[in-house]
Parts: C-alpha cells; structure tokens; sequence
C-alpha cells in the first residue's frame, strides 16, 4: 500500500517555461534559443545550465542569478505556472490519508515561492535547502525521511529519468513516470524507463487513481 508520494517540481507540478524565458531575456537572446537549447544539453545528458553557458561563454550563473534577483527580475511563480491538476491531484491524495511532499532541484528562492502558493502539501523543500540535488543519493535519503513511510510505501513522480526514476528506484522506493514537458514526453518509449517505473501516468489524476487502486 502506498503511504506516501513525493512529486517532484519543474514539469510535474510547474511549467519550466517563465524560469528559462527570463535567462532569455536576462540575456537578451530569443526565448526559443534558450529553450532549444536546454532541450538539446539535456538530451545529451548534460546540465541544463550549460544551455546558458553556451549562449554566454563564461558566464558565472549563480552571479548572473543573484544580479537578477538584484535588479528584480529574480525567480518567479505564481498561480499560472502550476499544471492544472495540480491542486485537486494533491488534495484528493491528502484527502484519502496519504502524505503529500514536494521535493525536487530547484533553488532555496523556489521554495519560499511554492511555499506561499499555499499548495495542499504536508512538506515543501528543494535542493537549494537542503544542499544535496538529484540524482545524488543523498537527496532521496532526504526524501525517505520526509515521507515518513517506509520506501515500498513510498512513490516518486518525476518526468526525467536520470534525476527522478532511475535513483529513485535505486533507494527503493516505487516510481511513476509522468508524461509531461519535454523529457517526460521525450524518454516516454525508452526501454530503461518502461521496465524501470511502477507507473506510467499522463497526469496527476491518473496517478491518484493508480496508486490508491
């Protein structure tokens, strides 16, 4: 029985596309440049910053994200950039007694940000707070403690493979593989991921119905 899920946070429960258009504007370049580009650093196995480093040679990103945050055009979200069913996915697994965290790599700023969104969710954290990043171990030990659960009553839903279901089922834990934004769509039919994940979901209602069946 699962106890517990632990979602991860860019493309499963917030759109990617407001973080990466302000680097664009930040670096005055065409928001499809950037967003092209992290597609195809990523495909590569790469991290997705270096689609920044490669439109700015040399460019320091957490100096250029601290100026940024400087000179008010910092880190961003609000109701619009959450998926739709976010909050009645969320709320309908609280609702049958299962804890809710939200865990994935994303920056202390983010955190606070999600926080104040006031999301149906016992804990919010991010790898900026706790100083550890996916596909790192430690970070899903982090996520084993947060669930409160034991790890086969534990699922983690994430789109990317290398950073959520792959180390994820490597900790023991079940996994669901969301078909959503650009790597859940892009690694959907891959062998690895198909024999790897417990479940294969195109949205988070679907996950509710699957890991409560």
């Amino acid at each position: 029985m699962i106890r517990a899920v632990v979602l991860d946070i860019g493309e499963t429960l917030v759109r990617d596309d407001r973080y990466w258009g302000a680097w664009a504007d930040w670096l005055q370049v065409p928001r499809h440049t950037v967003s092209a580009l992290v597609g195809a650093v990523v495909a590569e196995g790469r991290d997705s910053a270096d689609a920044l480093r490669l439109v700015s040679p040399g460019i320091d990103v957490p100096s250029s994200y601290a100026a940024r945050e400087a000179a008010g055009r910092g880190e961003f979200l609000d109701e619009s950039d959450l998926y739709q069913d976010v909050r009645p996915a969320l709320a309908d697994l609280r609702a049958r007694g299962l804890r809710v965290v939200v865990a994935g790599n994303q920056t202390a700023r983010a955190g606070e940000l999600l926080r104040a969104l006031d999301l149906p969710a016992d804990l919010i954290a991010t790898s900026g707070e706790w100083g550890t990043a996916k596909p790192d171990p430690e970070f899903f030990r982090r996520v084993r403690d947060a669930a409160e659960a034991e790890e086969h009553e534990t699922v983690y839903v994430g789109d990317h493979p290398a950073n959520d279901i792959f180390p994820a089922h490597a900790a023991g834990l079940r996994t669901a593989h969301l078909r959503r934004g650009p790597w859940g769509h892009y690694w959907a039919d891959d062998p690895d991921v198909l024999k790897t994940a417990d479940w294969h979901v195109d949205g988070l209602m679907e996950l509710v119905a699957a890991v409560t069946a």
